[in-house]
């Protein structure tokens, strides 16, 4: 949903970054690998010690490398099958890292269990969420549905609810509770999400079987219909070629006569 009106507003801003960057001889792809790279880092090193506003600086620093690396790709006019599969790819390496960490704060000084659980549930949905999308399209469909919660709205949420909580560590009350809301919700979007997702490929699904089945019925019909015209247009052939039954019957009947008029 985030998708339609960010997107092209980031566009606009990292532009003139990606020409630049460009200019100095950087490959989309190692822009790629680097703002994973930074993403994991950030999200692994600060997230587990509990120091969320420091950490979400440094992962939205290296986040925005998912908007830059395809904005490179297209001014460059080397948009390649293998660019966009690296970046889908790192994007769940990403995602991973980012509740991962959130999880094992929960694991160890946060000490919640099913914060923990929640957080694991968060990352888990996030990529079952993106598999069926992909897996629709790998089938053919065009998975014609906007999600509630699709990866930028979880990032969103996550990174901004996230960095709010760290100015706990600056004496501001109570706005720690902000992180487990937004796992909460993140973890319901995603529910949602799924099932949108699952009913839109049924559907769309079921429609491409019927279209199918139909086109196939309708090409044995034209066959069935086709058969009979065949057959008489075969039998009128040896009809006039004398190689039906009868005509075979007068060939075999001549050879005979033949020889009786050669013994006479």
């Amino acid at each position: 949903m985030l998708n339609k009106y960010a997107r092209a507003f980031f566009t606009r801003v990292f532009t003139p970054l990606a020409a630049l960057l460009l200019r100095l001889g950087v490959s989309p792809d190692a822009v790629t690998l680097i703002g994973t790279g930074g993403v994991v880092a950030g999200a692994l090193v600060f997230y587990p010690q509990g120091a969320f506003f420091w950490g979400t600086v440094a992962i939205t620093v290296f986040v925005f490398s998912d908007m830059l690396d395809g904005n490179m790709a297209r001014q460059s006019g080397k948009s390649t099958r293998w660019g966009a599969f690296l970046d889908s790819t790192l994007d769940r390496v990403a995602d991973s890292a980012i509740f991962g960490g959130l999880a094992l704060w929960y694991a160890g000084r946060g000490d919640s269990v099913t914060m923990c659980a929640v957080a694991i549930f968060c990352l888990a949905g996030g990529q079952v969420v993106s598999y069926t999308k992909a897996r629709g399209e790998s089938i053919g469909l065009p998975v014609n549905v906007n999600g509630l919660v699709e990866r930028s709205e979880r990032l969103v949420i996550t990174l901004v609810c996230t960095g709010l909580a760290g100015f706990e560590t600056f004496g501001v009350p109570y706005i720690e509770v902000l992180l487990p809301a937004a796992l909460w919700v993140v973890a319901a979007g995603s529910c949602v999400t799924l099932a949108q997702r699952v009913v839109t490929v049924r559907r769309e699904a079921e429609s491409a079987d019927a279209a199918q089945a139909r086109a196939e019925s309708g090409d044995a019909a034209a066959q069935e219909r086709e058969a009979p015209q065949h057959e008489t247009q075969h039998r009128e052939t040896q009809h006039r070629t004398g190689t039906g039954t009868n005509g075979a019957r007068r060939r075999a009947a001549k050879p005979d006569a033949d020889r009786g008029s050669g013994t006479a």
